[in-house]
């Protein structure tokens, strides 16, 4: 009798993403062919489109699930648009997102075909990487609301407003994420229903099916608490009348009640990262030329890149947006081009080994010479 083999788990702190030449790339190929069927509308017009990786294959994700994510799966993001009304051609941001629970042959399906996708648009998207958790505000921006749920392509997925059976009980963490002075998107993450989640700073949102609680800590901020009343109100609205809803502030009456149910005594103390030491963004020019990867520090500035060369700029020990940034000039070769955002997560892996610090997970982002995003350019000039 044959026994079904387990999926691996793609584990981003300890594994790099294997592309051309690799087995999986020739599984790719086998399972969807060379030439991608899903790619034939992909950026003709403006807007958002998403793809879920199932099985090898690129499946379109439903538009009414737009900001709704599994942490089991991988996806694909692709947005277009005109950086001005009187642009005559599209710009694109590619993205590909990785749950924490996704398996390796998903993982490395959505980095393969994101290079894919981009060949296809002739080179001119920007593209992303990122990882559950880590997100980057270019990402966040495209969704009034995201959220991140647990299970994925072997659970099947239901709309979160769905009916649910009486003894469903899930924990949403609330948090809001800034992308620019005036605007900030609702962020929800649902998170194992534990007393280990519940950490003070957040609004917590625990769903037992005919009772949703609410509960806003100390040091929430007044929108978190508002935003997060809204994902509340949405949950019960789709049980037609059949939920309570009951809000606790911490400290207040009765929100012992919610900890209870978790069998919690407290809140764990904020986290807060050491951030008196100021990294400053570092320079490297990338190359392939010897058949392995250098890394050679420059001098940061517009004056170092070169348009026959790629370059990394390091910015992961950034506070508040942490990133990797690849650029490629016109002239960089076609392995740099092609596997530098491979590269760029070896560094950060090599980086890790060096100093300890985890920061394998932050975006890496790639651009062409020309096509420079605008965070890129500000650490060039020594912006914050």
């Amino acid at each position: 009798m044959a026994h079904l083999t387990k999926p691996t788990q793609y584990d981003i702190e300890d594994s790099n993403i294997a592309l051309l030449g690799s087995d999986l790339e020739k599984k790719v190929r086998e399972h969807a062919g060379d030439k991608e069927a899903a790619w034939e509308y992909a950026g003709a017009s403006a807007g958002l489109q998403i793809w879920r990786i199932e099985q090898f294959h690129v499946v379109e994700w439903p538009k009414d699930r737009n900001g709704s994510f599994y942490d089991g799966d991988s996806y694909i993001i692709l947005h277009t648009y005109k950086r001005t009304p009187d642009d005559t051609s599209f710009s694109y941001d590619l993205h590909f997102w990785l749950g924490q629970q996704t398996t390796q042959d998903e993982a490395g399906t959505a980095a393969y075909k994101t290079v894919e996708l981009d060949d296809h648009l002739h080179g001119k998207p920007v593209q992303y990487r990122e990882v559950q958790g880590y997100e980057s505000s270019q990402f966040l921006s495209y969704f009034s609301r995201f959220v991140c749920l647990r299970g994925g392509i072997a659970t099947g997925f239901h709309h979160v407003t769905d009916p649910p059976p009486l003894d469903v009980r899930k924990l949403y963490r609330v948090t809001l994420s800034r992308h620019s002075r005036v605007h900030s998107n609702l962020v929800v993450r649902e998170v194992p229903a534990e007393a280990a989640s519940l950490i003070e700073g957040d609004v917590y949102v625990l769903d037992l099916g005919t009772r949703v609680l609410q509960l806003n800590t100390k040091q929430s901020a007044g929108q978190e608490r508002f935003k997060a009343a809204e994902f509340v109100r949405d949950l019960a609205d789709g049980r037609k009348g059949e939920c309570e809803v009951v809000v606790y502030d911490e400290g207040g009456s009765g929100a012992t009640l919610f900890l209870t149910e978790l069998g919690a005594d407290g809140l764990l103390p904020t986290s807060v990262e050491d951030t008196t030491a100021v990294v400053q963004p570092a320079l490297y020019r990338l190359s392939d030329e010897t058949g392995s990867i250098t890394f050679t520090p420059v001098v940061v500035g517009k004056e170092s890149l070169s348009t026959d060369d790629a370059f990394l700029l390091d910015n992961s020990q950034d506070p508040v947006h942490p990133a990797v940034y690849l650029w490629l000039g016109k002239n960089a070769s076609l392995n740099e081009r092609r596997l530098s955002l491979q590269y760029a997560q070896s560094y950060l892996h090599d980086k890790k080994k060096e100093t300890g610090r985890s920061r394998v997970s932050i975006p890496i982002i790639k651009q062409e010479e020309g096509s420079e995003v605008v965070e890129f350019i500000k650490r060039l000039d020594g912006e914050a």
